[in-house]
């Protein structure tokens, strides 16, 4: 049985993450659904991409940036956001 941590993590079952695919650096979506803990290992970089530009968006539009995507961005998140994308051109081209 797992445990969770002091600062919640919680380590998934190597026999889960092979069923799931789920590999070091994989993103997941965690929700829960009728009171349990749902994890589910995220299959569309596009779509990482695409919410990772939204809470961008959300973010600067809350302090009242009108900057592009590209300015302004964490060096971190731009770093994230450019190897999900190579990610997604890597599986595009095979």
């Amino acid at each position: 049985m797992a445990k969770v941590d002091s600062k919640g993590r919680i380590v998934l079952p190597q026999e889960v993450r092979d069923r799931l695919g789920i590999t070091p650096g994989t993103e997941v979506e965690i929700r829960e659904e009728d009171g349990k803990a749902v994890v589910k290992p995220e299959d569309d970089p596009e779509q990482i991409i695409e919410r990772m530009e939204q809470l961008v968006e959300e973010t600067s539009s809350q302090r009242g940036e009108t900057t592009p995507f590209d300015k302004g961005v964490d060096p971190i998140a731009r770093k994230h956001r450019d190897a999900v994308q190579r990610g997604a051109e890597k599986d595009s081209d095979e």
